[in-house]
């Protein structure tokens, strides 16, 4: 795809997404929303990358909705196309570690597409707030179903229903976010937890426990049990099993063979 409202680049083993609007502080655009499905898509399905940042160009992560257009922003859909969701797939479904670099200002859409991700870092003078219902819309991209997740119902319907705006450090406090930077350490924070997933972590590994923690808590503690029980039987005696124990007792890099897509096993498809 030739994408303009993001940008897209792999060092290392890790891929860079940059939310690309600088000029409208990178707001939310259906291009921008199919742009980055795109990317998502492509990182899923490319072993040679094994972890992902989202970041916005510029000041700002994600400034919400584009309301250029005034009284039309949120103007009557299509039933039978639209879709609250913000981008397909969203980043959870990535077999790969999402880590939002939240390197300012993300509100509305912009911070419910940040909680899609598996750990957000933010900059400490951003804004960050589900701001929809001050807007006359409601809140998207499953965040009904991410923010209780992640910090609980009570402060989930703090943020929700009051839409109010809080600082990088409220975000650390509330649980919304990993931890809190300076804007410019940010970035590479995020790029630094993602290269260490590159290198020491077995990608077949991170990608069934990735899977498995979003799915938990749609599952009785016995189902998920049962499907460690068969997933260490699909990892263990395998090529990486043996790697990662040899490679931490010769104090080496591990060199992973299996493969996220060659090796994938049928019990989530």
């Amino acid at each position: 795809m030739d994408y303009q409202d993001i940008r897209f680049e792999v060092k290392e083993g890790v891929a860079i997404i940059e939310l690309h609007r600088p000029e409208q502080l990178n707001t939310y655009s259906l291009k921008m929303g199919v742009e980055l499905g795109h990317a998502y898509r492509t990182c899923d399905r490319d072993d040679a990358i094994r972890a992902v940042v989202l970041t916005g160009a510029g000041g700002a992560f994600c400034a919400g909705a584009d309301m250029s257009v005034g009284e039309d922003t949120f103007a009557k859909q299509d039933a039978s196309t639209f879709s609250a969701a913000g981008v397909e797939p969203p980043a959870w479904e990535v077999r790969k570690p999402v880590i939002a670099a939240v390197n300012g200002h993300a509100v509305g859409i912009g911070l419910t597409l940040a909680l899609q991700c598996d750990m957000r870092i933010v900059a400490n003078d951003g804004k960050y707030g589900i701001l929809q219902v001050r807007r006359g819309v409601m809140p998207d991209s499953y965040s009904h179903w991410t923010l209780p997740r992640i910090v609980g119902l009570e402060r989930a319907s703090y943020l929700m229903l009051t839409g109010r705006k809080v600082s990088g450090a409220e975000a650390v406090d509330l649980g919304i976010a990993l931890k809190s930077l300076p804007a410019d350490e940010v970035l590479p924070a995020a790029i630094e937890i993602a290269q260490d997933i590159a290198v020491n972590t077995a990608p077949l590994s991170v990608a069934v426990a990735k899977r498995l923690l979003w799915e938990s808590m749609n599952l009785t503690r016995a189902e998920v049990g049962r499907l460690e029980t068969e997933l260490h039987h699909h990892l263990m005696g395998r090529a990486d099993a043996i790697e990662g124990v040899m490679a931490g007792l010769e104090r080496r890099n591990p060199q992973w063979k299996l493969s996220v897509n060659d090796d994938w096993p049928e019990w989530s498809g």
